[in-house]
């Protein structure tokens, strides 16, 4: 049986890779290709083409690489007529793996979409063309679930593979993280600026001015600031060395360094789910180019954009977007954290309630379950 995986992205990647790893275990003789990037590789999937150093955030900036990206899809299509897969798996990058599920549609070729297109927020045409290709639906939240299945799609609800991959939570999770990092702070403000060079570029120096003002407002505070796998570590060092600032950069640990802070500023994204399904309060921030915002403004169909504030649809972590996030902003919500107990406690009752809402573990094993019953047909 042979499976091909694509995604184009450094979250999709992860995803690719412990999909790989769950696919194996249930049938070892499986042949596994893919478009994605270093992680899948290491989990033995046969890497056609590498996209992930090129995604990017925002509706222009896309359209800055979709020459790139047409060409990927171009030797993906020639590979997956060549491969003819039982299955084509595709996780996000909707963009190109929308065109992909049409190519592969027209093989013959059924597909599995993991974190398929967010229809319910806004482009909603699209569910109805999954729909139409029999693309089948592994659902990851309940929204997206509804929104799909009134389009007409084969949906099956999985539950989130966060909830598989992050493992530190619990009461003592703040102490035993920060044992296992050898930090010694009363208290530790998590920098989380995203994981690619473009987001790093537009929030970190904001970050990390917010940083300056929480530090001399408390001095004993700790920074920590957990290294992508995509980021460059030489772009890191040169931001964080130019503020001063004495930030604790560390690479493949971002749970835990979660799990060890009081509380984070974070670019939205993934890893605002991450951080909710670990539990720690957070500031989140999106800035991106102002065509990309106003664009966003008009298409997007709800009012949140951070994950734990869309599944609870409502306001329970603060969110800047754009003029809002000012170092000043950031750091006096942060320090409203820091400075009250009930607060905190408050915040992370409700990102709790959030984690309720995604299921129960073992969506990965699901999914790989999902997808060798469709490729067996």
């Amino acid at each position: 049986m042979k499976i091909m995986i694509s995604a184009g992205e450094a979250s999709g990647d992860i995803y690719g890779a412990y999909l790989a790893q769950k696919l194996l275990e249930l049938n070892p003789e499986i042949r596994l290709f893919g478009v994605g990037g270093a992680k899948m590789k290491e989990q033995g999937v046969e890497i056609l083409r590498d996209p992930t150093a090129i995604s990017a955030v925002g509706l222009t900036e896309v359209l800055a690489n979709l020459p790139t990206h047409g060409r990927v899809l171009t030797q993906a299509a020639r590979e997956l007529e060549r491969i003819s897969p039982d299955c084509l798996v595709l996780i996000d990058f909707p963009e190109f793996n929308m065109r992909l599920a049409k190519r592969a549609a027209s093989q013959g070729i059924p597909q599995v979409y993991l974190f398929p297109p967010t229809a319910w927020a806004w482009r909603k045409r699209r569910a109805k063309t999954l729909a139409r290709l029999g693309t089948t639906i592994a659902s990851v939240f309940p929204l997206e679930e509804s929104t799909y299945r009134q389009a007409g799609a084969d949906v099956r609800f999985v539950g989130h593979p966060l909830l598989d991959l992050v493992d530190h939570r619990g009461p003592d999770k703040k102490e035993s993280a920060r044992r296992d990092l050898g930090l010694d702070f009363e208290e530790i403000i998590g920098i989380l600026p995203g994981s690619r060079d473009q987001e790093i570029k537009q929030l970190l120096p904001t970050m990390l001015r917010a940083a300056s003002l929480i530090r001399q407002a408390r001095p004993k505070v700790g920074l920590l600031l957990p290294l992508s796998h995509t980021v460059s570590y030489d772009m890191i060092r040169e931001y964080v060395g130019e503020s001063g600032l004495p930030v604790r950069v560390v690479a493949g640990e971002t749970h835990r360094c979660m799990a060890a802070s009081d509380a984070l500023m974070i670019a939205s994204g993934t890893a605002t789910m991450e951080a909710t399904i670990v539990g720690t309060p957070m500031v989140v921030i999106y800035k991106t180019s102002l065509p990309t915002y106003f664009l966003a403004r008009l298409l997007v169909d709800i009012p949140h954009i951070s994950w734990p504030n869309i599944l609870m649809e409502k306001r329970i972590v603060p969110e800047l977007l754009q003029d809002e996030a000012e170092p000043e902003t950031i750091a006096r919500l942060l320090l409203m954290i820091l400075e009250n107990p009930s607060l905190s406690g408050e915040i992370q009752d409700n990102l709790a309630e959030a984690v309720s809402k995604l299921g129960s573990p073992g969506a990965l094993r699901r999914t790989a379950e999902l997808i060798l019953e469709v490729a067996r047909k």
